[in-house]
């Protein structure tokens, strides 16, 4: 059985996810926002196959550097941030440097869109382009798990008032592709603690279904 494991890293409390597979062989992670040596201790003696990004802000992408190099692993991210991990004026760490250093790494190994269907850990991750919090920014769905990145947390969701956001964009992407899935998939965000597609819907005071 799949398994996960959640790191809250950095000045934003940035949650990054190790995702790890039935027999304990393989790894990915999601949105490694800093160094981190107890993400990388966890991640030895692993095969890690990929890192997934939901966007491309420079608290969810400070890690990736230090991760790709010491594990030999491709970068995934939607196409339309190809450049933030280049650009330290795009990816923000221009912007807050009393929270960062520029971030201008590599450009990403792959580009995804809507729809992908990502063979990983012996699962598939389906992506959904959930933009309005940023203009990439998307979504990651295996079976029951939802790793939402900032579109939507428990009882919020993401600012849209960044270089690119757009709140009614943002509503859009919640209701037609977040809140249309079964109300049990647990909802694993880029900040603060998890919740369900149900208790949102429900819940929410700024998207109610």
């Amino acid at each position: 059985m799949m398994t996960f494991q959640t790191f809250t890293l950095g000045p934003l409390g940035t949650n990054a996810y190790v995702v790890t597979d039935a027999g304990r062989t393989r790894a990915i992670v999601i949105d490694p926002g800093t160094p981190d040596a107890a993400l990388i201790r966890r991640l030895d003696g692993f095969q890690v196959e990929a890192i997934l990004l939901t966007h491309a802000h420079f608290d969810h992408i400070g890690g990736v550097e230090e991760v790709r190099r010491r594990f030999g692993c491709p970068v995934f991210i939607h196409s339309a941030e190809k450049d933030w991990l280049t650009d330290p004026a795009k990816n923000g760490s221009l912007r807050w440097p009393e929270a960062t250093p520029p971030i201008a790494g590599q450009p990403a190994d792959r580009l995804l869109a809507d729809g992908d269907e990502l063979e990983l850990l012996g699962e598939t991750f389906k992506v959904l382009h959930t933009p309005g919090h940023s203009p990439g920014s998307v979504s990651f769905l295996c079976g029951d798990l939802l790793f939402a990145g900032d579109a939507l947390f428990r009882r919020s969701v993401g600012r849209t008032d960044l270089p690119g956001g757009n709140s009614g964009q943002l509503e859009r992407s919640i209701r037609e592709k977040l809140y249309t899935l079964a109300e049990d998939v647990l909802v694993l965000p880029g900040h603060g603690p998890d919740t369900t597609i149900g208790e949102e819907k429900r819940e929410n005071p700024y998207v109610r279904a």
